[in-house]
């Protein structure tokens, strides 16, 4: 079902409010140009700054917009267990394909715990769920064995991997089954993640490159990996130009350069730097995207 290039889609702004035009074209050109699926309201989204009510009407927007097209893996995590329910409860009623739910980020549970908290995530809407684990972020990690138990959920059904250990995609195919969906969280490793057994991205630099990305991962996914190697180092500049600063920063910016969506981003996250929008000026151009 998730496959491909899913762009980390961005939550557009105009003057500190949701710009829900410019994000309905956004999803219009990411369906032109060939993105695979959309994953709305999750870090990249600005979750963390958006009210409840702003993420709902997000991810209503999105699915609407989008019409059954490609599926939208919505953004539903929270460190707090009944706020995640409400959030998956949400995205199955207004027809999400997926749920994109992140570990628990600081209060720390235990590998008990985090069962505990996807397993009343899996009974609480019958919704197809994805993890999401990002150490650098929450501070705790799934390990593979914690990842094949709750594999054996029907609807725990994969991971978004951030960890950047190439290694771990092996680990959780031994613990989890070749069935189990594994997307690459990190945009610098997509390409050898998928050699590994990966089978799609949730990209940040797919917002402002979704044509080469995803032609990139259909690349992957046809087992052509010297035409994705040509592309990938299209697009590693861009890569790293990006997360010079916080990757949504950086991406709106590209975006903005594109005239795409504007650069604005909430407190405390700012624009970034002219040394920074000078990287990213030339990881566009690199591209040829500038």
């Amino acid at each position: 079902m998730l496959k491909g290039s899913i762009p980390a889609l961005v939550t557009p702004f105009r003057n500190g409010a949701l710009d829900l035009e410019t994000l309905k074209k956004l999803v219009e050109w990411h369906i032109e140009q060939g993105s695979h699926g959309l994953a709305p309201v999750g870090t990249t989204g600005e979750s963390p700054t958006l009210s409840h009510e702003e993420h709902e009407t997000v991810i209503e927007t999105v699915v609407q917009t989008v019409a059954g097209r490609i599926p939208v893996v919505a953004g539903a995590g929270s460190n707090n267990t009944a706020e995640a329910i409400r959030f998956v409860q949400f995205a199955k009623k207004v027809g999400a394909d997926a749920a994109l739910v992140v570990t628990p980020y600081y209060n720390k549970p235990t590998q008990r715990g985090l069962i505990a908290h996807y397993t009343a995530l899996h009974e609480c809407a019958d919704l197809p769920i994805v993890i999401y684990n990002i150490p650098p972020r929450s501070v705790i990690d799934m390990s593979p064995a914690t990842m094949g138990q709750l594999a054996k959920l029907p609807n725990i059904v994969g991971v978004k991997d951030a960890t950047g250990d190439l290694a771990r995609v092996c680990d959780q195919r031994m613990s989890c089954g070749p069935d189990f969906i594994q997307l690459s969280g990190e945009d610098a490793t997509a390409h050898g993640f998928n050699a590994q057994g990966g089978t799609g991205c949730i990209t940040v630099t797919g917002n402002v490159a979704p044509n080469l990305l995803s032609r990139m991962q259909e690349a992957c996914l046809a087992g052509d990996y010297a035409t994705a190697l040509e592309i990938q180092d299209k697009v590693m500049p861009l890569h790293k130009a990006v997360f010079t600063e916080p990757g949504l920063c950086g991406v709106k910016y590209a975006m903005s350069r594109l005239g795409l969506c504007s650069d604005e981003v909430r407190l405390p996250l700012t624009t970034l730097t002219d040394e920074t929008k000078a990287l990213v000026d030339a990881g566009l151009a690199h591209a040829g995207l500038l």
